[in-house]
């Protein structure tokens, strides 16, 4: 029989959730998704030595040369992704920016420009944004603009209307950070079966469906196979290189757990308040939101540290 990643390949697109180019070549996703922690891991790993030192010496003496050089290793670490991926590659806007629309499209259109002149197109990338009112926001005015979003970091219901309101291209709903809040707040540890996180995309996946959005589901943020085989028929699972590998391993039978049907009525979009109102109401996604933003933003710190102190070397 075929491996359970081979059986999982027939249901739902694969996607990498690394920066870790030899895991790509090997595991052969269609997508690869990155983030601040991932661009981080990367640009410290003998694979972007060499990027790292050309970029700090090329641009030292410019007029911001952390910031220079952070948007030329960070689509640097895409670009080398989407080399050795036949679909797109999602890069993460500054976690800093979360609340300001204006200055998260700015960034998304210098990130772009970035990959443009690399000869990456729109075709190729999607912009990352965590699921605020602003980032969602943010995703839509540019989704208008032709270019697709990713929007992160998701964790309510109401992130997910919100999404599909705006139109948005795809949403990333974090699985394990979810069953990780409920696991520390209820002292309990939950079955594929019961898993918390993957019943929260189980439910979005059925909305989406059944209202007919075309917004992707892609489920991210996975602490086991189990949680990934409970999605199996889900649009998209971005998936960690050692989980991949696991499932390559795995001979048994996998059967699909999510199934598309029928189209029903749009509902109407949620006004701001509603979104800020329902989001709010729900504890857990409110801490994992912050908290998420918060160490995104302390490993973009982390790298912009790395390079003032390689700039000032």
């Amino acid at each position: 029989m075929a491996s359970k990643l081979d059986q999982l390949r027939e249901m739902t697109t694969i996607v990498a959730d690394t920066g870790a180019l030899e895991a790509v070549r090997t595991l052969k996703p269609q997508d690869c998704t990155t983030n601040p922690s991932i661009v981080l891991k990367a640009l410290t790993s003998d694979e972007f030595a060499d990027a790292f030192a050309q970029s700090v010496a090329a641009h030292k003496s410019a007029a911001d040369p952390v910031a220079t050089i952070g948007t030329e290793l960070t689509v640097a670490v895409g670009a080398e992704l989407a080399k050795l991926v036949p679909g797109r590659v999602s890069t993460e806007v500054d976690a800093r920016l979360s609340f300001d629309k204006d200055a998260s499209i700015a960034r998304a259109l210098e990130l772009m420009e970035a990959y443009d002149k690399l000869g990456l197109g729109a075709d190729r990338i999607l912009i990352k944004l965590a699921s605020t009112w602003e980032g969602i926001q943010a995703g839509a005015e540019l989704e208008r603009q032709g270019i697709n979003c990713n929007l992160t970091l998701l964790f309510s219901f109401a992130q997910a209307q919100a999404c599909a309101d705006a139109g948005v291209f795809l949403i990333s709903p974090f699985v394990g950070r979810i069953t990780d809040w409920y696991s520390a707040t209820n002292n309990t540890t939950y079955t594929a079966e019961t898993d918390p996180g993957v019943a929260s995309v189980h439910k979005i996946y059925n909305h989406y469906k059944s209202s007919g959005y075309d917004t992707v589901v892609m489920g991210a943020s996975f602490r086991n196979t189990g949680q990934i085989e409970a999605l199996a028929g889900c649009d998209r699972l971005t998936i960690s290189p050692a989980l991949l590998t696991e499932l390559g391993n795995d001979d048994g039978a996998l059967t699909r757990k999510l199934t598309a049907g029928a189209k029903g009525e749009t509902p109407a979009p949620m006004s701001e308040a509603g979104f800020r109102w329902d989001h709010n109401q729900d504890q857990m996604a409110t801490e994992k939101l912050s908290d998420g933003i918060r160490a995104f933003n302390k490993d973009a710190e982390k790298l912009n540290a790395l390079i003032a102190d390689a700039v000032s070397a």
